[in-house]
């Protein structure tokens, strides 16, 4: 395992939904900002996604409490419909999310290059608290 590979943090989750409903809601600003949250006390009230490579991504995240809030966004890279999406965020990291249908659904892989800041720990609960949100969501949806 290089060094590289050691910065590189894996999360998971397999929603059982069909792949057009993920898609549209991983894609979609009025579906983000409905499920782009790791808990309660925390919400997105803005999304932007022009969703081609290229093409730009934000996403305004903030404690419900005001207390604080960042602009999460960059550029995407590659976009394979249906598939992968990979971008490049403000602060050079990369990132790659993989969509694979099966047969509980649709199994999406985000592998992301960690940050310093925060413990590796922190960010892998942060970032699979999203997916899980992500994944109750659309499944909630019932799409």
């Amino acid at each position: 395992m290089t060094t590289q590979d050691q910065n590189v943090i894996t999360v998971t989750a397999t929603v059982n939904a069909p792949i057009e409903t993920v898609w549209k809601a991983w894609s979609t600003p009025s579906d983000i900002i409905k499920w782009n949250s790791a808990s309660e006390d925390w919400h997105t009230p803005t999304a932007e996604n022009d969703l081609r490579p290229g093409g730009k991504f934000s996403s305004r995240m903030e404690a419900r409490d005001g207390s604080f809030g960042f602009d999460f966004g960059g550029v995407y890279d590659e976009v394979v419909p249906y598939e992968l999406i990979s971008y490049t965020l403000g602060d050079d990291r990369k990132v790659k999310i993989n969509f694979e249908k099966n047969i509980d659904g649709v199994k999406i892989t985000e592998r992301f290059d960690a940050e310093s800041t925060n413990s590796k720990e922190m960010q892998r609960d942060g970032w699979q608290a999203i997916l899980n949100n992500f994944k109750k969501y659309v499944e909630a949806s019932g799409n």
